[in-house]
């Protein structure tokens, strides 16, 4: 199975970002198609945060959009909402040991524990830094894009 990052949903929200359109289409495609996939529900929060963030948005996507968008995105029946289990606290410990992940990356680690605790392989993101983690393959969907 396959999961979405944060910047995943961020990308697909805000229009002016370069990685609007292959980022809208890739979540399209994801919700609106059959195979299973993912989102954690550490990544929902960050992507209110960010978007409804006036410091990083200028102008910042107004709440009831965000929610909105939001909304239609959590309503397609192939997602699974990524949420810990009582498996949850050894699989963090063993992520965060093995990546040596301290400081920001523990918030990264909280998202790859997850993904690895509901057998997610891969995982779709921007971020370099997943490539830490041990057991999930990494998709940049963004390599060729800039």
């Amino acid at each position: 199975m396959q999961a979405i990052d944060t910047n995943i949903l961020i990308y697909a929200e805000v229009e002016s970002s370069k990685r609007h359109g292959p980022a809208l289409e890739l979540l399209k495609r994801l919700a609106e198609g059959t195979l299973p996939w993912a989102i954690p529900w550490p990544c929902i929060y960050e992507f209110l945060r960010v978007v409804t963030h006036p410091r990083i948005f200028h102008p910042p996507v107004p709440l009831e959009i965000a929610l909105e968008d939001l909304r239609q995105v959590l309503a397609s029946p192939s997602l699974a909402l990524l949420t810990e289990t009582v498996r949850h606290r050894s699989l963090l410990e063993q992520t965060i040991r093995q990546a040596a992940a301290t400081g920001n990356l523990i918030h990264d680690a909280h998202i790859a524990a997850l993904c690895l605790e509901h057998g997610v392989s891969e995982l779709i993101t921007g971020d370099r830094d997943f490539s830490r983690f041990e057991g999930l393959k990494i998709i940049n969907p963004f390599a060729n894009n800039g």
